[in-house]
């Protein structure tokens, strides 16, 4: 199903609610009243729908890509936000003391919960638990507005409504499943192992992952897989990071992951031989379906991995476009692959462009940040236009890439990114 489509779909089941209500026969209210009950169904609508995008279905992240499928989780939680609180002020008659209670806690719940999330980064919170947090809390709220809806909303009672309530909360548990409960069970019955460790920069090392008893997965380079590495299958030890290593390479996965204080931090000590978990593919950084008559890899410190895996491909395949990678860090001790980068300037002619923000003495590659100037520079003549543009990084670095590339008349479905965080 294409992006689109998915995207309309969701819009579709968000605005049900409004047709079931219209549709149910009961005598009209004042006008503020009808607007304040439709704002409270359609915000109900769409938390029920954000447990299904966050649920890891490959049919959704594959064919949309991450970086589009959590912008839309993020900016529609925060359409949700707005409705839920702007709703109860529109009521021109009186509020039904039944079912109030659950309504005002998650009146109150709804923004704190939603400020967490925007500002996690900044609390500092280790991941494994925001993301426990994130989980329970959301399904906690969703229990509450339900119950609220079921109680005190004038439509929810009528059966098509109450039906569609049930159908979407059932959706959401069951999404909340599949991340927690079928997955992991999943993935026991696939076990890997790590076989290869080694250190490719300050605080960068390269993790191979060897399927145990089985043929591994079958993915596109570009893509990511979420992986544990010496914890129990359901445990909360989990983080998403892209594939450095190409399909065509063999069965095993190589990941390039940088220090940042979770678990990461203990990468220099894990034993070969350790049990890994990998649920995967997911993503759609990818090169199928897509076309340039030339292909640039734009990016930032570890946004290095997924540009690996896809100029791999390229070399394998023989792919005889331009390529060009502009790689970008602070200094030059966190310069990871250079004996890749060196092979593949060698024997696929791709240009690599170094780009260091603090250059040691006799430096010879680009000063500064991967910005809009040096992009310009670099991509300016009218055959540039047509190539396909691949970007990874910080979110700063790739916003500002994004426009430039646009200034310089490059269409916007040449240009293919995926964050792993917009705020």
């Amino acid at each position: 199903m294409p992006a689109a489509a998915l995207i309309l779909f969701y819009l579709l089941i968000a605005l049900a609610p409004l047709a079931l209500a219209a549709g149910s026969g009961r005598p009209p209210r004042p006008v503020m009243d009808e607007i304040a009950s439709g704002m409270a169904m359609v915000g109900f609508a769409i938390l029920l729908m954000e447990f299904v995008l966050s649920g890891r279905f490959r049919s959704i992240s594959g064919r949309v890509g991450l970086d589009v499928t959590m912008r839309f989780h993020q900016l529609l939680a925060r359409t949700a936000l707005v409705l839920a609180l702007a709703h109860p002020f529109l009521y021109t008659l009186p509020f039904a003391a039944e079912g109030l209670a659950t309504g005002v806690l998650a009146f109150a719940l709804l923004p704190a919960f939603v400020i967490l999330s925007i500002a996690r980064d900044r609390i500092g919170w280790r991941y494994e638990t925001w993301r426990l947090a994130h989980g329970l809390g959301a399904l906690a709220i969703a229990v509450l507005v339900l119950v609220h809806a079921r109680h005190a909303g004038r439509y929810s009672a009528d059966p098509q409504l109450a039906g569609l309530w049930a159908v979407l909360t059932a959706a959401a548990v069951l999404s909340l499943a599949h991340v927690y409960l079928v997955k992991p069970l999943l993935a026991r019955r696939r076990p890997w192992g790590v076989t290869g460790l080694r250190q490719l920069a300050e605080r960068t090392w390269e993790v191979v992952l060897s399927p145990r008893g089985h043929e591994g997965i079958s993915y596109r380079a570009g893509q990511f897989a979420w992986i544990r590495i010496g914890a129990p299958v359901f445990s909360l030890r989990e983080n998403p990071f892209s594939i450095a290593s190409a399909p065509g390479e063999g069965k095993d996965l190589r990941f390039v992951i940088k220090e940042l204080g979770d678990f990461t931090a203990t990468l220099s000590g894990i034993p070969l031989g350790t049990r890994a978990h990998v649920d995967g593919p997911h993503g759609n950084l990818v090169l199928e379906g897509r076309q340039g008559s030339g292909i640039a890899f734009i990016a930032g410190g570890v946004g290095i991995a997924p540009m690996l895996s896809l100029l791999r491909q390229l070399e394998i395949d023989g792919d005889p476009r331009p390529t060009v990678l502009v790689y970008g860090n602070r200094h030059a001790g966190q310069i990871a692959c250079t004996e890749d980068l060196a092979r593949m300037r060698r024997q696929h002619r791709t240009e690599v462009v170094q780009v260091l923000s603090e250059p040691p003495d006799g430096w010879e590659g680009e000063r500064g940040m991967v910005d809009p100037a040096l992009i310009a520079r670099l991509f300016t003549e009218a055959r540039h236009r047509d190539w396909l543009y691949v970007l990874c990084g910080p979110a700063p670095m790739m916003e500002g890439v994004e426009e430039a590339l646009l200034d310089l008349g490059v269409a916007p479905r040449q240009i293919i990114s995926e964050r792993f965080q917009h705020d």
